[in-house]
């Protein structure tokens, strides 16, 4: 059973980062593309970042420019750097591949908030 592990969450001000991480136990692992998904309640869950095993980056308009989307295929880890960020950001993150393959992980919440 593939496990997928996000961490780094939190409560931070507006304007502030975060930086996410997404352990996996996938094997081929880089031969994945990976995806940073977010839900808030009550909305579907969205696609926010995708890397590709050439480490080729993809971002929704929403978080272009702010988030940066990353991946270390020896630890078998992808991460997502959160700068400048925004009430409207605060949801539970999750990584899981492109397309969709895995079961999905616990997430991590992120409360964007002063």
């Amino acid at each position: 059973q593939v496990q997928l592990v996000e961490s780094g969450g939190g409560l931070v001000q507006p304007g502030g980062s975060l930086r996410l991480s997404c352990a996996t136990s996938r094997s081929r692992f880089s031969m994945n593309a990976m995806g940073w998904y977010r839900q808030v309640p009550g909305k579907q869950r969205e696609r926010v970042a995708t890397i590709a095993p050439s480490g080729s980056t993809n971002y929704a308009d929403s978080v272009k420019g702010r988030f940066t989307v990353s991946r270390d295929n020896a630890k078998n880890t992808v991460y997502l750097q959160m700068n400048s960020l925004k009430p409207e950001d605060t949801a539970v993150y999750y990584c899981n591949t492109v397309p969709v393959l895995a079961s999905w992980g616990q997430g991590t919440q992120v409360t964007v908030s002063s």
